[in-house]
């Protein structure tokens, strides 16, 4: 197996950022620097460390949904201290991440797992797995403005994808409405709305593809059942 396929089945990274690390040297295959993302590696037997810790594919697959709440970020660790995702997860001794992010200022429904090569694909965006939120606008969105969104604007450069928009509630002074989008840039949904002078005030990921957040609570975690793992495997 080349090495960074396993590393990215061993959940360190995708496999694109899982070469870069290797090509900055921090990665070592038995005590010697490999630089070459094209290195064979045999996991039974090499001895893989990447920035000086030792990885290796998980015997057992875990697969959770966690109710994200506001201010916390979605990664395992963080620089500035602040609250992770994980900091909610408790009694799991092996190693889970999330697949993709929620905002610091974004509550839902976030996967994690240990299961590299699921995570990978889902974050592929040729795979276009779609995501619906519960958005709350602090001002009046017009049909119009409505069908703009629905049809694509331009941010950081380029023109979102098609998107779909149920509006629940329009009033003077607030707007709630759920989208369904299936990129992943970064804030996009807010950036979406900025481009029409809009600014949302509320978001909420409520259901990644046919997984939906339910009545868990925020903060809350768990398992997905088998019918959910299995749905997420048969995405194409």
């Amino acid at each position: 197996m080349r090495i960074a396929k396993f590393m990215a089945a061993a959940g360190v990274a995708s496999r694109r950022k899982s070469e870069e690390l290797i090509r900055k040297g921090m990665v070592k295959v038995n005590g010697s620097y490999v630089y070459n993302p094209a290195t064979n590696v045999n996991p039974e037997i090499d001895q893989i460390y990447v920035s000086g810790r030792k990885i290796q594919i998980p015997d057992e697959k875990i697969y959770i949904m966690l109710n994200k709440p506001l201010d916390c970020v979605s990664t395992c660790a963080d620089d500035k201290g602040r609250r992770t995702v994980l900091d909610y997860i408790k009694g799991i001794d092996q190693r889970i991440y999330p697949i993709g992010r929620l905002d610091f200022t974004t509550e839902g429904l976030l996967l994690l797992t240990n299961d590299g090569d699921l995570a990978n694909k889902l974050m592929h965006p040729s795979h276009e797995v779609s995501k619906r939120y519960y958005v709350v606008v602090d001002s009046y969105v017009s049909p119009e403005e409505i069908k703009q969104l629905e049809h694509g604007v331009v941010i950081e450069g380029g023109k979102t994808a098609p998107a779909r928009i149920k509006v629940m509630n329009a009033q003077e002074g607030r707007t709630e409405l759920t989208i369904i989008i299936h990129e992943g840039r970064n804030r996009q949904v807010r950036h979406m709305f900025e481009t029409i002078d809009k600014r949302v005030v509320f978001l909420k990921r409520i259901s990644v593809g046919d997984i939906n957040l339910g009545p868990l609570k925020k903060g809350e975690y768990r398992f997905l059942t088998k019918e959910e793992i299995n749905y997420l495997k048969s995405i194409k």
